[in-house]
């Protein structure tokens, strides 16, 4: 029986053994990396640290299941997830940026952007939410604007989880049949299939624009939500410095996490 057979069996079928086994074992990662987690807590509280993860993605792609696993055993004073919402008239006449400075990490802490600015190489131009002369700005100044953080003394990781085109209607369907899933649903939700292929292009151009070796993109590939998980957070920890690392625990599968490169867009690596 395939995953998507026994996610979708009835509560009262006991699932196949070897499914219970892939749970256990991933619970079993996952703790683990949660505890190198609360390790590099304990560290960068101490060093005075200052981190910024952005995790950006297509809808449906498991943003929130991502950042819900990295934050759940982690201190609530030293860490933030930040998910602004439609900016205001106010918001929209001043600094694209500017919405998103309060909420840059400070000493001790640690913050996730469950997306960021980068709203504007995505959804807003997609969906026609900017104009093209906003667009341009942002493109052409999004990376200095990154470079003022680092320089700032600020550890800042771009995270984009990539999913295909099956796999994202598969869920936007779960969404929408699983009452406990309905807050997720958006009006934007309607309009991913449909626009597939302009999400695609404005993805490959936003990342060939904006990958660079002080603010590189690290994709990550999540058609499987455990798998993209546990990658995603060994991936962010080995780059990292804390102490009492368990290296062994943090071996990363390349074929699920992935650094940026110009060819993946012709190669088939990113959904096309």
């Amino acid at each position: 029986m395939s995953k998507k057979n026994i996610r979708s069996a009835s509560p009262n079928v006991p699932p196949a053994t070897g499914q219970r086994n892939a749970d256990s074992d991933y619970r079993s990662v996952l703790h683990g990396l949660q505890v190198e987690l609360v390790k590099l807590q304990k560290h960068f509280i101490r060093c005075n640290d200052k981190i910024l993860v952005l995790i950006e993605g297509r809808d449906s792609a498991g943003k929130d299941g991502v950042i819900k696993r990295i934050v759940r055993h982690l201190s609530p004073r030293e860490t933030r997830v930040v998910a602004l919402g439609k900016p205001s008239d106010r918001e929209r006449g001043g600094w694209y940026f500017e919405r998103y400075v309060p909420h840059l990490p400070a000493q001790q802490e640690f913050v996730l952007f469950n997306r960021s600015w980068y709203n504007r190489a995505g959804v807003e131009r997609v969906m026609g939410f900017c104009t093209e002369e906003e667009y341009e700005e942002f493109m052409q100044t999004v990376l200095e604007f990154e470079h003022m953080l680092v320089k700032s003394g600020i550890k800042l990781f771009k995270y984009y989880l990539d999913i295909s085109r099956a796999e994202q209607k598969r869920r936007l369907k779960d969404r929408r049949d699983d009452p406990l899933k309905q807050w997720k649903i958006s009006p934007i939700d309607s309009k991913a299939i449909e626009n597939w292929a302009a999400y695609s292009q404005a993805r490959n151009e936003m990342f060939a624009r904006t990958h660079n070796p002080i603010t590189p993109w690290t994709i990550v590939r999540a058609d499987d939500k455990h798998l993209a998980r546990t990658n995603l957070i060994k991936d962010l920890l080995v780059r990292l410095h804390y102490d009492d690392k368990d290296n062994s625990a943090l071996l990363v599968n390349p074929d699920i996490v992935l650094q940026y490169h110009d060819a993946y867009a012709q190669s088939g690596v990113l959904a096309p």
